[in-house]
């Protein structure tokens, strides 16, 4: 079995890397308004996701982290240190979210699950960009925390995270998705 040990990042480094990820989702959200309706409800099978519900499923976990972030962000009178020490549950749910070779589909919590959902392109895009523009300023704010001190709840409701792991949890879950959509098409 493969061990996960805690990892540490250097934070200034860790919010730069994770704000890349973020401003390339973003990028990619404002390249679908190029391509039809049509295009972005196909399906590759009964099953799937079209890219419209790919990213409507990161729109409904946004709503979530989105909140849950901010409120923690400004409770915290923690201060800004240069370190960020990863938990052990953290990193590894973290790092099971990085995309890779033959990654297998996980199951998602049914109020999450956006198939058979009547959803419309400039709809689901806006909200995608505003989210992830939020989530852009959530970063930007975390500059000036402890990202190890601050935690959050995720939506496995007895589980909670350091801040630096939600960070890296939600932004990997972005790019699985977004990955996954560009298959898609």
């Amino acid at each position: 079995m493969n061990k996960i040990i805690s990892m540490v990042f250097k934070t200034e480094e860790l919010l730069s890397a994770l704000k890349e990820y973020v401003i390339n989702h973003i990028d990619y959200a404002k390249s679908l308004k190029n391509i039809s309706e049509a295009a972005l409800q196909k399906k590759q099978d009964g099953t799937s996701w079209s890219v419209l519900e790919c990213l409507e499923h990161l729109n409904l976990y946004a709503l979530f982290y989105n909140k849950e972030i901010k409120n923690r962000i400004d409770k915290s009178k923690s201060s800004k240190l240069t370190i960020f020490k990863s938990g052990y549950l953290g990193n590894k749910f973290a790092l099971d979210m990085l995309p890779k070779e033959g990654m297998k589909t996980m199951n998602t919590f049914k109020s999450k699950n956006p198939i058979y959902s009547k959803l419309n392109k400039e709809d689901v895009l806006l909200r995608f960009i505003v989210c992830q523009t939020e989530l852009l300023q959530l970063l930007e704010l975390a500059k000036s925390k402890d990202l190890t001190k601050i935690k959050t709840s995720i939506t496995l409701p007895f589980l909670k995270f350091r801040l630096g792991d939600t960070f890296r949890f939600v932004i990997y879950h972005n790019e699985r998705h977004v990955i996954q959509s560009k298959r898609i098409i």
